[in-house]
């Protein structure tokens, strides 16, 4: 444990470090963080930083003491990981929410779930996950491409753009986010190139392409097997503003 005013924990990443590069602090697959404190509790009663969408990154860059290191470096997998080990941290693993029936909207519950049993995806086996660069051949056009997992910082910027796009009154969520992980398409990667690619990739490409992502991606699994009416259902831990904030602390 390095040497802080505050206790740290070390914690795994669904990653395992793999897809950063060598010289990263990242790369043995683990993060330290240190427990939350008042300060942090600040952060998170912030109405400027909520009002703003800037509280969970300011949190965890408030948290994460790795040399180097803060939440923008993070893949979205990874970076999901390290939120819940830093509410289990803050407040224990028990979190009560209100849960919907994903079979009947009618039916809900209030469920207490134990985080600490949100298990991590296993990284798919035959896949090189060195430098975060992947291949994908599109099953229809057969474009060869090359791709990335998006990290904080570019979900960061790629938010800001769909928000801008939306206040004029466009959706372009699907073509924005393929625009920012595809790297190559038939070894070039030039931007007019991959931006022209993202807007004209025909619809049976594009959802195997994102398919063969999620599939990929290294994360921890936020899904659930809970009793809802009688019967057992799967359902996502809903990420609620309790989820840092529990009523009963």
């Amino acid at each position: 444990m390095s040497e802080h005013k505050f206790p740290t924990e070390v914690i795994d990443l669904p990653s395992q470090g793999k897809v950063y590069p060598k010289d990263s602090p990242l790369s043995d697959g683990k993060i330290e963080l240190k427990y939350m404190t008042a300060k942090e509790e600040d952060v998170l009663m912030s109405e400027n930083l909520i009002k703003k969408g800037l509280v969970i990154d300011k949190l965890l860059d408030s948290l994460i003491v790795t040399k180097g290191v803060n939440q923008n470096n993070l893949i979205v997998g990874d970076k999901n990981a390290v939120l819940v080990a830093a509410r289990i941290l803050a407040y224990g693993p028990e979190y009560t929410v209100e849960v919907f029936n994903p079979n009947d909207n009618e039916q809900k519950i209030q469920h207490t779930f134990d985080l600490t049993k949100c298990e991590f995806k296993e990284l798919k086996d035959g896949v090189d996950y060195s430098d975060n660069v992947f291949d994908f051949e599109t099953p229809i056009s057969k474009n060869k491409l090359k791709f990335r997992l998006l990290t904080g910082n570019e979900e960061s910027l790629m938010t800001k753009e769909l928000e801008k796009s939306k206040k004029y009154g466009y959706d372009t969520d699907i073509t924005t986010r393929l625009r920012y992980t595809i790297i190559e398409v038939d070894g070039d990667n030039k931007q007019e190139t991959i931006t022209s690619f993202s807007q004209n990739i025909l619809a049976r490409d594009s959802v195997a392409l994102r398919n063969y992502i999620q599939e990929i991606s290294p994360d921890i699994d936020l899904t659930s097997e809970i009793e809802i009416g009688g019967e057992t259902v799967s359902v996502s831990i809903p990420l609620t503003v309790e989820f840092f904030w529990p009523k009963s602390i």
